[in-house]
């Protein structure tokens, strides 16, 4: 189960608390169990700063507190602190991964069947799309959805997500796209074929928690060969 351990201290001394971080996160490496270190400071509050240090386990929490850099900087943080720390232990009953989710959620959307929705509960206004197969980036809700639904018209498709990792404001999908070729796409006339394509997509995601930019990558050159676009080139 995952373990957490949340530490509350107050300091006016960030900056040499941020330093002593750094310093334990260098003499660790390759030693410690912890996968997360974040700290926030209270806004209300200046000299408030809450650390939430993520483990694998309790038992990693342990083996990690046992090590020697960590007994040896835990010291000296207590050092910059007006008062002793409060630790409290928690293990982690719900972990949800929400930007995960809008990934998925972006995805099946873009398969469903009907009139393409608005798209503004998952994308941002200005979002920014990168895709090698234009020219130019594609900038804007507006512009972005023009071009799903260009895709939309020209095949009958369904996302299969053979991957997906978020961490911090951005996740990546790998995944597998099979479609019917039922309309004109790129000067081709619609063939009928099932074509399948694979390709990976990262996301950006806004303070607002929309995606705020996109890069694409996909065997764009297999589906073209797929429709028959490179016959001509090979005769």
């Amino acid at each position: 189960m995952t373990f957490v351990q949340l530490i509350e201290c107050r300091t006016d001394r960030f900056e040499e608390m941020n330093r002593l971080i750094d310093a334990w996160v260098e003499q660790t490496k390759g030693k410690r169990r912890a996968t997360h270190d974040l700290v926030g400071r209270d806004r209300s509050d200046g000299s408030h700063f809450v650390e939430l240090v993520e483990f694998p386990s309790y038992e990693d929490a342990m083996r990690n507190s046992n090590l020697p850099e960590t007994d040896r900087i835990l010291g000296e943080m207590v050092a910059l602190c007006d008062e002793m720390p409060v630790f409290t232990d928690l293990d982690v009953v719900r972990d949800e991964q929400l930007y995960a989710d809008a990934v998925r959620r972006f995805f099946d959307t873009l398969s469903d069947a009907g009139e393409l929705p608005p798209l503004n509960d998952l994308i941002n206004e200005g979002c920014h799309s990168h895709d090698p197969v234009n020219p130019q980036d594609t900038i804007g809700l507006d512009a972005i959805r023009r071009e799903y639904r260009m895709w939309r018209d020209a095949f009958d498709f369904t996302f299969t997500l053979e991957d997906l990792i978020a961490q911090g404001e951005r996740a990546c999908a790998r995944w597998t796209w099979k479609a019917t070729h039922k309309g004109e796409f790129l000067g081709i006339a619609p063939t009928g074929r099932q074509v399948t394509m694979t390709g990976m997509t990262l996301f950006r995601f806004g303070p607002d928690a929309k995606i705020a930019e996109t890069w694409w990558q996909q065997d764009q050159l297999g589906l073209m060969d797929q429709l028959g676009a490179l016959d001509a080139l090979e005769r």
